[in-house]
């Protein structure tokens, strides 16, 4: 099985134990998530099987979108409702200091990851640090909330969706824009609802996944890897360039085609513009094979990575 299967992960998992279980239910080792989501955290859990799991990478790197609830008044060490109150307090609600917070914290904000995450200084993870009760410093980071939009609002709490470039903590999003309204606050249900293209509508708990296996269902739920990259601008070489793209070999881009055509994509020669950009590369019977990118300077394609 190579391709993307799409967990709901629930509460009191961590995303390494939804592998852990996969692996038993599937009975294969390759397995890998796409990113982790905090065992309080439900939700959308893109997993790669097989050849996929040369995926995981671009697939963590996608925008995501979650839906929280946040209640005020109180902050706790781990900065969402399961942790222990650090500090409580009495205040005056406001909710045109709360829209105004939500505003300023749209858009590219720097955000200081918490204690309680997953994140290595100096090879230790600092969830290992903040049980002995350490804290160390950690340098802020920039991220981009694209989207913030409030769902319900009270004196008491909120609920909020949230767009979001990877490596966002909601939970510290959560805490800064209690602050920024003038009252402590801290997270306490979070949902993410899609990631990249993937959406809640398509996810299936771990016992829908066990139970479509002794169905015999579950190869319907996996997405092949050609539907991974269905976004990405498309080619396929010509019959003698084959074993090229097999070995992972620079091509020409006048040589990449439609499939039974001559001449090349313009979305590759679009992509050719932009170094960063893939392209998602086929054999000339359409099998996908790798993705390439298109050097400038030189107008070869060259291999990214190899799914073969």
């Amino acid at each position: 099985m190579d391709g993307i299967i799409i967990v709901r992960k629930e509460a009191g998992y961590t995303s390494s134990d939804v592998v852990t279980v996969l692996r038993g239910i599937l009975h294969m080792k390759k397995i890998g998530h796409t990113g982790t989501l905090d065992p309080q955290a439900e939700g959308v859990l893109p997993v790669c099987l097989g050849r996929a799991t040369r995926a995981a990478e671009l697939l963590t790197a996608e925008t995501k979108e979650y839906v929280t609830r946040m209640v005020f008044g109180y902050e706790t060490d781990t900065q969402d409702t399961t942790g222990q109150i650090m500090d409580s307090r009495d205040y005056t609600f406001s909710e045109e200091a709360f829209r105004a917070a939500v505003r300023k914290l749209t858009g590219e904000i720097r955000q200081v990851p918490p204690m309680y995450s997953a994140i290595r200084i100096d090879g230790q993870h600092l969830y290992d640090l903040a049980r002995q009760g350490v804290s160390v410093e950690r340098p802020a980071r920039t991220v981009v909330i694209y989207e913030a939009e409030i769902l319900e609002l009270d004196e008491k709490s909120a609920m909020l969706r949230i767009v979001c470039s990877k490596g966002t903590y909601i939970r510290t999003l959560v805490t800064d824009i209690g602050r920024e309204a003038g009252f402590l606050a801290s997270m306490e249900k979070l949902t993410r609802t899609r990631s990249g293209s993937f959406a809640l509508d398509q996810a299936m708990t771990l016992e829908e996944i066990r139970q479509s296996v002794q169905d015999g269902g579950i190869g319907q739920k996996i997405i092949p890897l050609d539907d991974i990259f269905s976004g990405y601008p498309q080619g396929t070489v010509l019959a003698e360039d084959e074993n090229r793209l097999r070995n992972g070999n620079p091509l020409r881009l006048d040589r990449i085609c439609h499939t039974g055509g001559t001449n090349p994509q313009p979305a590759l020669e679009q992509a050719a513009q932009d170094p960063e950009q893939l392209i998602a590369m086929h054999l000339p019977d359409g099998a996908f094979a790798g993705l390439y990118r298109i050097r400038p300077d030189t107008g070869m394609a060259v291999c990214f990575k190899m799914f073969g």
